[in-house]
């Protein structure tokens, strides 16, 4: 016998911070939404058309997620995106209530940030927005592929074209120790 499914709403995200009402406030102003709800840990802020909102809870033992994460980082769980019609635009927007990008920016047409207590978000362009997408610079992309090579992670052509010297697991292409130089 199958029990009928309840009657389920989003009612928001949830996320954790040192102080509830100082992170609700950076995303009030990011977002010019309304605070809902708000007692001490909690803070609730809604949307002005109706929806799912954001939920803010304090957490002293919050730790902030690494992006991008190396094993052993504290990972995030989940991030927010938001879609925006002038990608420039809403990064200094966001930068001015607060937010601070990232160093490594993965595509051309999203801007990873993160809120002053290290949670990521994404703001980005819809590719059928009308216009053209942000232009992406030659310099930009050899900046990108410097990075990633630097921080040693696993590229893209990496995950496509495995070394068939190394291993593959489960989680992908591994890379072999070096072996020690012997005096």
């Amino acid at each position: 016998m199958t029990t009928p499914r309840p009657s389920l709403t989003l009612s928001s995200t949830v996320l954790d911070a040192p102080d509830a009402a100082e992170l609700a406030d950076f995303y009030r102003r990011l977002l010019g939404w309304e605070t809902a709800q708000e007692e001490p840990g909690w803070v609730k802020l809604l949307p002005p058309g109706g929806g799912s909102g954001l939920g803010f809870q304090t957490e002293k033992a919050y730790v902030p997620p690494a992006w991008p994460a190396s094993p052993g980082d504290q990972l995030m769980m989940l991030h927010l995106d938001f879609e925006v019609a002038d990608l420039e635009t809403a990064v200094a927007h966001a930068v001015a209530e607060g937010a601070r990008p990232a160093e490594f920016q993965p595509q051309h047409d999203v801007r990873v940030l993160f809120d002053p207590v290290g949670h990521p978000f994404c703001l980005f362009v819809n590719e059928e927005a009308p216009g053209e997408p942000p232009a992406i610079s030659p310099e930009w992309v050899a900046e990108q592929t410097r990075e990633i090579a630097e921080q040693d992670r696993l590229t893209v052509q990496d995950a496509v074209a495995p070394d068939p010297s190394g291993p593959a697991g489960p989680a992908g292409p591994t890379r072999q120790p070096e072996p020690e130089a012997q005096p």
